[in-house]
């Protein structure tokens, strides 16, 4: 059964860009966000194998740490050439944070694998949402967007 979120709600992060494009979101529907690091909370281990078991472990530790509902998101690229990586992993293939870091780790192994620019490259892009509530009720979003790439 789904809840209507209101009040304050604790966004799980330490992104100050991430809780700026959180709080632009959802101030129209008198929603004040906070974010884990404004409270000092920490961070925990994201020992998930998934994109929303990531997610869950990090709304959890807000709702739990804070007493109030909290927001998280674990997202990333998914290649089909390359079994699903970088997945779960992609922040870590983003050196210093870059995307086109990742981009080019990702094309130098297709290309290593022998799929090169001249096939059809399937990727997905999964962003999984998570809010958990002081009283352990969790709710799950997902969505997925499929990409092709042929230059």
């Amino acid at each position: 059964m789904s809840r209507r979120l209101e009040g304050k709600v604790v966004i799980a992060t330490h992104n100050a860009g991430k809780l700026a494009e959180m709080r632009e979101l959802l101030e129209p529907y008198g929603i004040t966000a906070v974010s884990a690091g404004e409270l000092k909370l920490d961070e925990p281990e994201e020992t998930g194998t998934t994109f929303m078991a990531n997610a869950e472990i990090k709304a959890r530790a807000g709702a739990q740490s804070s007493g109030l509902p909290s927001f998280a998101d674990d997202s990333g690229i998914c290649v089909a050439g390359l079994d699903g990586a970088p997945g779960i992993y992609s922040a870590r293939w983003a050196v210093d944070k870059k995307f086109d870091a990742a981009m080019a780790r990702i094309d130098s192994e297709l290309n290593a694998k022998g799929i090169g620019r001249d096939h059809p490259r399937k990727a997905w892009f999964i962003s999984a949402l998570c809010i958990a509530w002081p009283d352990g009720h969790v709710e799950h979003f997902e969505g997925r967007l499929q990409l092709v790439v042929r230059e």
